[in-house]
């Protein structure tokens, strides 16, 4: 009799195990979208942000996913730096790290943009939290040299912490007026769409190297 009271207790204790097991597995995957207006969602209504579209974009290709926007308009590296820990929350697996649009118009050194984008990355890894580095590309008219140096940031630092990188976040939008707002700088619904339907192979390569054994 005790024989099988024991077995029952077993047999309990591994469904328990197994529930548990299987609750682990069905929670999503936390993402955090970390920039500034063009992760924002400047001047767009609910539901058309980057990170919200995402979301929708990968849950329609069968990835249990949720993805908060941490976009701040007008938000520099500095400024992100200032506010990185209580940004990304506990529990999250994934940022798309997406800042130095501001710098590059405001005419910030890139030496200093690169100094803090390293310094926000290495933050996230200490916390075990994977990186999408999401790149940006100067202005023509600041000049060549300012040029080189900020374009160089983002392989740069891609290379040096062996991230996943995604060369231009408006990649085939900043060009193209149909898909921005008048102020010809940030991008409108329809932009948004073709940014995320750019960057969800690159996002899903993210995801996909997120379940890789460690070491």
């Amino acid at each position: 009799m005790a024989f099988k009271q024991l077995l029952r207790a077993f047999a309990a204790a591994g469904l328990v195990w197994a529930g548990s097991v299987l609750a682990a597995a069905a929670e999503p995957v936390e993402i955090v979208g970390f920039g500034d207006s063009l992760m924002a969602g400047y001047q767009l209504d609910a539901g058309q942000s980057f990170p919200e579209r995402l979301e929708v974009a990968l849950r329609a290709k069968g990835h249990e996913v949720t993805v908060a926007n941490a976009g701040v308009s007008g938000d520099t590296t500095s400024g992100g730096l200032s506010r990185l820990d209580w940004s990304v929350p506990e529990g999250t697996d994934l940022v798309i790290l997406e800042l130095g649009a501001n710098d590059m118009l405001r005419g910030i050194s890139p030496e200093i943009t690169e100094r803090n984008l390293d310094a926000m990355i290495a933050r996230l890894k200490e916390r075990g939290i994977a990186i999408l580095l999401a790149g940006m590309v100067a202005a023509p008219n600041l000049g060549q040299d300012f040029m080189a140096s900020f374009n160089g940031i983002f392989p740069r630092l891609a290379e040096k912490h062996d991230l996943i990188l995604y060369p231009f976040f408006l990649d085939g939008v900043a060009a193209d007026a149909s898909l921005l707002l008048d102020d010809g700088m940030h991008p409108n619904a329809e932009g948004v769409d073709r940014m995320v339907e750019n960057a969800l192979p690159v996002v899903e390569q993210a995801l996909a190297r997120l379940d890789r054994p460690a070491g």
